[in-house]
């Protein structure tokens, strides 16, 4: 039990940014128990129209901007310190990880396909 963590593809754009259902999608890349960075994609989530109390088993789309800012936070240390409930610690070792997911996102989008977010826990 604990923070799992995926970014996803889809070929066709969901209708929404936040809480969309899907049934049909790729996986691109996972994080065990990183909660720096999903305090970050839950920020993204609310400022994006997030309602979900808990930002868990929800999904949000992250654009080419979206990646812009989270690599410039990421770089400069600005990840949001985040807890919870099993969520474990991010330590700064998950860097490189998360260069490599932004650079796999990005290749995503310029082939035309969706990426997203998504949790559980």
């Amino acid at each position: 039990m604990g923070l799992d963590m995926y970014a996803n593809f889809l070929h066709a754009a969901p209708a929404t940014a936040v809480d969309f259902e899907v049934e049909n999608y790729g996986e691109l890349h996972y994080w065990r128990k990183h909660p720096n960075l999903h305090g970050w994609m839950e920020a993204l989530y609310r400022a994006k129209g997030g309602r979900d109390a808990s930002f868990n088993c929800v999904n949000l789309v992250l654009t080419a901007e979206d990646l812009g800012r989270l690599e410039a936070d990421i770089r400069a240390g600005n990840l949001p310190p985040t807890s919870g409930f099993f969520f474990g610690e991010s330590d700064g070792s998950e860097i490189g990880d998360d260069l490599r997911f932004i650079a796999k996102a990005r290749e995503a989008l310029a082939a035309g396909l969706t990426v997203f977010y998504s949790s559980w826990w």
